[in-house]
């Protein structure tokens, strides 16, 4: 009784930057959200992209706790960047599964060819990203040690987003189209049976 504490210092600071940059965070992803659904004309898709953004997340906190930095002003702007750069990746991927599902071609083949076909592109922007932040994350230059958090974020969290976005985001695209085929399936008797009621 008679004693008060407060924060001060660094820890002052990211307790008033948090709340800013975490309805930032939510707000980034309503927008890549809204702007995906509209790219493809479906609510479903966005969701199927979006996929990688948890993984990129474990991966960027993966990288900060092995590094021992902490979750700071730094690295939540790191996350917030990542959130723009690894959706690109299901984008190229999901994107030629869709033109080759207008073409006809079977999901599970759909999935298979734009794999190998994709797989160049989604490497080259991966890597060149990957070269580009390593100075940052590295630490040189003046004041480079504030910076290495974000670095360390964004280098982490592209490298685990990358790898599994190959594996994990056409697994879950193929479970949602035989989700929509199952669902689909399952109206369509209803659909005869009600118009036959109404006719």
């Amino acid at each position: 009784a008679g004693f008060s504490t407060a924060l001060s210092g660094e820890s002052r600071e990211f307790a008033r930057g948090s709340t800013g940059l975490s309805f930032t965070f939510v707000l980034a992803l309503i927008a890549i959200y809204l702007v995906l659904a509209a790219q493809f004309e479906s609510f479903v898709h966005p969701f199927t992209i979006m996929l990688a953004l948890p993984m990129a997340v474990v991966g960027a906190l993966g990288g900060l706790y092995i590094a021992g930095m902490t979750l700071n002003v730094y690295s939540f702007i790191g996350l917030i960047m990542l959130m723009g750069l690894v959706t690109k990746n299901s984008i190229l991927l999901i994107d030629y599964v869709n033109i080759l599902r207008s073409q006809g071609v079977e999901t599970v083949e759909a999935i298979l060819r734009s794999g190998k076909t994709r797989l160049r592109p989604i490497l080259m922007t991966a890597i060149s990203t990957i070269f580009g932040i390593l100075p940052i994350a590295v630490g040189f230059g003046a004041g480079a040690q504030s910076r290495r958090p974000l670095g360390v974020a964004v280098l982490s969290g592209l490298l685990v987003s990358t790898l599994l976005t190959l594996m994990v985001v056409p697994v879950f695209y193929s479970l949602l189209e035989d989700l929509s085929v199952k669902v689909k399936e399952g109206r369509r008797p209803w659909t005869r049976k009600h118009r036959g009621r109404t006719t």
